[in-house]
C-alpha cells in the first residue's frame, strides 16, 4: 500500500515567523516586576546610607508613578 503525500501548501512562505502570545503572558511578567519594585523601594522605610542617592529617587518615583 502506497504511503499518501500531503499537498503542497498554496500560502507562499513569510520571512520572518509570527508569535502569538496569550495576554497572560504579558501581563504576569509585569505585575510581577511592579510588586518586585514596591517591595524593595516601600515608602517610609529607611534607605541604606550608602546607595547612590539618584537610584533611590528613581526607584521612588516609579512607585509613586505606580500607585497613582
Amino acid at each position: 500500500m502506497p504511503a499518501r503525500t500531503h499537498p503542497c501548501s498554496t500560502r507562499p512562505d513569510t520571512a520572518g515567523v509570527e508569535v502569538r502570545l496569550p495576554w497572560w503572558a504579558v501581563a504576569l511578567p509585569a505585575v510581577a516586576f511592579a510588586a518586585l519594585l514596591l517591595l524593595i523601594a516601600q515608602p517610609g522605610q529607611a534607605h541604606a546610607a550608602t546607595g547612590d542617592p539618584a537610584v533611590g529617587r528613581l526607584l521612588e518615583r516609579v512607585v509613586e508613578l505606580l500607585t497613582r
